[in-house]
């Protein structure tokens, strides 16, 4: 796939915030695992409902795709030449309201590979 191709649309149900933070976890046994991607501060895509391949998409500290916003509507872009059989990826840039400690950076810790891997999925 040539850079800037669409390749997914991130989809699922539509809920408010304090919808996903009410939901939060899905997975109480992972509670740091889930199919949540903002769209904005008050809205969110909760890919568990009603979502498709695109909630599968890992993240990369050097990913190949990158999500695009249009419209309240979530696009998987391929950021530059992606190969077959390459692994699709974009950075989660996940934010907490927690202070940034090594403690929570292990909650979300990244294993992409990456030369320069953060070692977080964090922002």
């Amino acid at each position: 796939m040539a850079a800037g191709e669409t390749v997914i649309e991130y989809v699922g149900e539509i809920i408010s915030m304090a919808e996903a933070q009410r939901r939060h976890p899905h997975d109480p046994s992972n509670p740091e695992h889930t199919f949540y991607f903002h769209i904005d501060d008050a809205r969110v895509i909760d890919g568990l409902y009603g979502g498709n391949a695109s909630r599968w998409i890992n993240h990369s500290c050097r990913p190949n795709c990158e999500p695009v916003e249009i419209k309240g509507r979530v696009f998987i872009k391929t950021r530059r030449q992606v190969w077959r059989g390459e692994e699709l990826t974009f950075n989660y840039g996940l934010v907490s309201d927690e202070p940034m400690t090594d403690a929570l950076k292990a909650k979300y810790t990244c294993r992409c590979g990456a030369k320069r891997c953060k070692g977080t999925m964090l922002a």
